[in-house]
């Protein structure tokens, strides 16, 4: 059994806070309800001290986190989906926050929304951390009366986003590490054992062969001038970022990640599931596709798939069709076209985007995993 930390709504709309032992988060939730309270949060009460310290002083130089901006949504639409205001709900959460960042940002949106502004209004003055995405399906679940189930698809979306992105980072740490000591490793190799070796066959008056001979010269090369390669390794790293911020520059270099063996599909997968559940999540909350694409296509971190996802925008406007210059661009994947052109004729585009998006999320976690499974001793 774990000890949660909780704060709740009772039956008299008092803020009630307090300990309660359960097996996991839900089995908490559903003994508050039959208790007659609204849970709000829950932190496990081994954290609280941790979840403390991160609302201290230096928190207020912090941006609201991504995990934060999950919690906020998903109790926003858990008190909003009570029948309590959206006014009232707001200040329920700057009440019960650790965070002085996300007490400060609810203040403000109050203000806002006090001031005879809408919710989506309010999100876009405040900027980060609230993108298009957000503020476009807030926009569309207030003008449809329907921003509990905006908001929880919302929470959904963002935290199935926070876990893929959580796990290709963990899936790259240990090629990333096993990288860097294979690159020390040879550095000492050549630094410090080869010369021992040369000695040794100076004394002994041997002839070489060309492979120790080449070996032995670039570690002369690399004890004589060291110096240079990490000149050139910062210079790299201080001009091809600024390289990538020239857009022709930026999209010659995305198109030859995507023609690359394995790295190449690999990209093409990631950014191919970001698109289609991005989109996806839109357009089931009523935001017009057109107005979706625009949003999607700043989600994109490849231009190639940028570009494409223009020409769609533009055959859209001209009375065309959405799959065609998908499979006409070659950028995306066969499948992912024709699965849209199916979703497109039937009717169910958001559905089958997400259908795609599951599709290359399963198959990104397992090329990951055949990786890590290569490069394993």
């Amino acid at each position: 059994m774990t000890r949660f930390r909780y704060k709740a709504l009772n039956s008299a709309g008092e803020l009630a806070e307090g300990e309660i032992e359960a097996a996991s988060e839900q089995a908490a939730v559903a003994q508050l309800r039959e208790s007659g309270h609204l849970p709000i949060s829950f932190v496990e009460s081994a954290r609280d001290a941790a979840a403390a310290a991160q609302g201290g002083l230096f928190s207020r130089y912090r941006r609201l986190s991504h995990k934060q901006l999950v919690i906020f949504t998903r109790e926003l639409a858990r008190l909003i989906g009570a029948g309590v205001s959206l006014d009232r709900s707001l200040s329920i959460l700057a009440t019960v926050s650790d965070h002085a960042v996300e007490r400060d940002l609810i203040t403000r949106l109050i203000e806002d929304i006090r001031s005879g502004g809408t919710f989506a209004d309010a999100i876009r003055a405040q900027g980060a951390p609230f993108g298009r995405l957000y503020i476009n399906m807030v926009k569309a679940g207030e003008e449809g009366g329907a921003l509990t189930v905006v908001l929880e698809r919302l929470a959904e979306y963002l935290e199935k986003s926070r876990e893929f992105r959580a796990n290709i980072g963990a899936a790259l740490i240990y090629p990333a590490i096993l990288l860097v000591v294979s690159l020390l490793s040879l550095i000492l190799l050549l630094t410090l054992v080869v010369p021992q070796f040369q000695r040794m066959f100076a004394e002994a008056g041997a002839a070489l062969p060309l492979p120790t001979q080449i070996v032995i010269a670039v570690a002369d090369w690399l004890q004589a001038y060291w110096w240079t390669l990490l000149l050139a390794a910062l210079l790299l790293l201080l001009t091809i970022p600024k390289l990538l911020t020239r857009p022709g520059v930026k999209l010659r270099w995305d198109a030859f990640v995507l023609s690359l063996a394995g790295v190449g599909p690999l990209v093409r997968k990631i950014e191919v599931a970001r698109f289609c559940r991005t989109l996806a999540t839109l357009l089931s909350n009523g935001v017009v596709l057109l107005t979706a694409l625009a949003i999607v296509k700043e989600t994109l971190g490849n231009l190639a798939l940028a570009g494409s996802v223009e020409r769609i925008a533009s055959s859209l406007k001209g009375g065309g069709t959405f799959s065609g210059p998908m499979l006409e661009d070659g950028v995306f994947p066969k499948l992912a076209c024709h699965m849209v052109r199916v979703g497109e004729e039937t009717g169910s585009l958001d559905q089958m985007l997400l259908d795609v998006a599951d599709i290359y999320d399963k198959e990104v976690s397992q090329s990951l995993k055949k990786l890590l499974n290569l490069l394993e001793p």
